[in-house]
């Protein structure tokens, strides 16, 4: 019979397989007033929200908002594919430079409904602190003694929110992480030992000279049934 943390984990990495292909978090719907251009200029907003927003990107925000808000200069529409390569989205960049930029993911081509923004610069802030390069050591100290997936692979990095101090995040933000480039090179016994399809706890000594940190943020805003 499984380990509860074993059945966590199992479940854990189905979502987010499953996610970008047919979403299934239930989050709670507000409602949001519309974005105007002097709101964007205080752009000082670098907060993420979980399930919300990630600055001014709403889940009611669409591709011409992000024309209103960023310029059309800045953003660059692509068709990116879902987890193992199956299906394709219609996706937005949104270049605002290396700290500020992010990728908005679309539910359609028709470019008005996002599902998730991802692939967030370092400015980008959760009230908690976390960001893209936050090392292990933070998250720690933030999410208590979590567990996640060995490297290497389709979903590897991947933290379970469940069994951490932010399990109220689950469904609406996913964070993953990775390790230091030379890692291999340099430990390679110790980034054997935390590679591949396992669930392994933060606390694992072998992860402590990887240099591991958080290499993926994707923020979840439209999640459909």
């Amino acid at each position: 019979m499984k380990s509860s943390i074993t059945r966590i984990a199992t479940t854990t990495l189905a979502l987010i397989l499953s996610y970008s292909l047919n979403p299934v978090f239930a989050v709670p719907q507000t409602s949001h007033q519309s974005v105007t251009v002097a709101q964007a200029k205080k752009a000082a907003d670098n907060l993420i929200i979980p399930g919300e927003r990630v600055g001014f990107v709403t889940r009611k925000t669409t591709k011409q908002d992000l024309v209103k808000l960023y310029g059309k200069s800045r953003l660059i529409d692509k068709t990116i594919s879902g987890p193992e390569g199956i299906g394709s989205f219609a996706a937005t960049q949104v270049n605002l430079g290396k700290e500020r930029s992010f990728l908005v993911v679309w539910s359609d081509k028709t470019r008005t409904k996002p599902l998730d923004v991802r692939d967030l610069g370092s400015a980008w802030k959760t009230p908690e602190g976390l960001a893209t390069g936050t090392p292990l050591s933070e998250l720690r100290k933030k999410l208590g003694d979590f567990k996640l997936s060995g490297l290497g692979w389709d979903y590897g990095g991947a933290i379970f929110l469940e069994t951490s101090r932010l399990s109220r995040y689950q469904g609406k933000i996913f964070f993953s992480v990775d390790a230091a480039s030379n890692a291999y090179e340099k430990y390679p016994n110790d980034y054997q030992a935390v590679s591949g399809d396992q669930t392994l706890s933060a606390s694992n000594p072998h992860w402590k000279p990887l240099g591991i940190h958080i290499s993926q943020i994707i923020v979840v805003l439209n999640p459909e049934q």
